[in-house]
C-alpha cells in the first residue's frame, strides 16, 4: 500500500519503521531520564536530526559536518556512558520475553536463599532480602559500592557478617551476580507504623511503600524471618512458608506475568 505526503512517497513498512524508531527512542528517554546520560543522548538526537534534515535537502557541507559530529558523540558516549550502557543491557536482558526463552537456574536461586536466610537467622545476622519487580532500583544501586561478584550463599552470609566493612547497607543483586554493596534503603513515613520496629523493619516497609518488591527481613536481636511487601509486614516466616513463597516468584510453572528479577540485598 502506497500514500503521499507531500512530494514523499510513505508505505506501510515506512510508518511501521517510524513506530520501532520512535519507540526505541522513547524507551531509551525513559531509561535514561534523570542521569547525566541524558544530555547527551538529547545531543546526540539532535545531531542525528539536523543530519537527516541536511540529507533531505540536499545540504552537502551541513550533512558532512553533522556526520563527522555524529561518529564524534557516539564513541564519546559509549566511552563516557559505559555503565549507563551496562544497566541497559541488564535491563534489556531481564524483558520477561527473553528470561521465557533462556531461564537461568530460578530454583537455584531458590535454595540459595533460603539456605541463606535460616543460617542468617540462626547467626541472629540482621539482614533485608529484596525480590524487586518491574519497578527499577537504579538509586538504590547508585548510592553502593560496585562488586560484580557472583552470588553464593557463603558470600551473602560473609557481607552480612558484622564484621564486614559491607554490612552497614546494601547488597544488590542480579540473577547470580552481586552488583553493589553498602547502599541505602529508604525509611517508612508511615506515621501508623509500630513504634517497636527496628530501622532494619523500618527500611523494608519504606522500600515496599515506594516499590513493588518484595523485601525479606532477618532480625538481629531474634533472628525472625519476615516479609514487607506493598508497605505490609508478615512475621514468623518458616522455611516452609518462605521457600512457598519464593516459589511462586521463581518457580517455571509461576505465571511470570509481572516480569521478575530479583535483587538481594543486605542492611545493618
Amino acid at each position: 500500500m502506497l500514500f503521499k505526503v507531500g512530494f514523499l512517497p510513505v508505505t506501510i513498512i515506512d510508518v511501521i519503521d517510524i513506530l520501532i524508531v520512535s519507540t526505541i527512542i522513547y524507551k531509551l528517554y525513559q531509561f535514561l531520564k534523570g542521569g547525566v546520560a541524558i544530555r547527551m543522548f538529547i545531543g546526540l538526537l539532535l545531531i542525528l536530526l539536523f543530519s537527516v534534515f541536511g540529507e533531505l535537502m540536499n545540504m552537502s557541507a551541513l550533512s558532512w559536518m553533522m556526520s563527522s559530529l555524529k561518529t564524534v558523540w557516539v564513541l564519546a558516549f559509549v566511552i563516557v556512558f559505559q555503565p549507563e550502557l551496562r544497566r541497559l543491557l541488564i535491563y534489556l536482558g531481564q524483558n520477561r520475553i527473553i528470561r521465557q526463552l533462556v531461564r537461568v537456574g530460578e530454583l537455584q536461586f531458590i535454595d540459595q536463599i533460603v539456605s541463606a536466610t535460616l543460617d542468617l537467622s540462626k547467626k541472629n545476622y540482621g539482614a533485608l532480602v529484596v525480590l524487586a519487580k518491574d519497578m527499577g532500583l537504579k538509586n538504590i544501586l547508585e548510592s553502593g559500592i560496585a562488586m560484580q561478584a557472583k552470588l553464593s550463599e557463603q558470600l551473602i552470609i560473609s557481607v552480612f557478617n558484622p564484621r564486614s566493612p559491607l554490612h552497614d547497607g546494601a547488597v544488590v543483586i542480579q540473577n547470580d551476580i552481586i552488583l553493589a554493596a553498602k547502599c541505602l534503603l529508604p525509611l517508612s513515613q508511615n506515621p501508623d507504623v509500630d513504634p517497636s520496629l527496628g530501622t532494619r523493619h523500618r527500611a523494608a516497609l519504606g522500600l515496599s511503600e515506594q516499590s513493588d518488591a518484595l523485601i525479606i527481613i532477618v532480625s538481629e536481636e531474634t533472628g525472625m524471618v519476615s516479609y514487607a511487601e506493598n508497605g505490609k509486614l508478615v512475621r514468623g516466616l518458616t522455611e516452609n512458608l518462605l521457600r512457598k513463597k519464593l516459589d511462586e516468584i521463581f518457580s517455571p510453572r509461576a505465571d511470570d506475568k509481572s516480569g521478575w528479577r530479583f535483587n538481594i540485598l543486605a542492611s545493618n
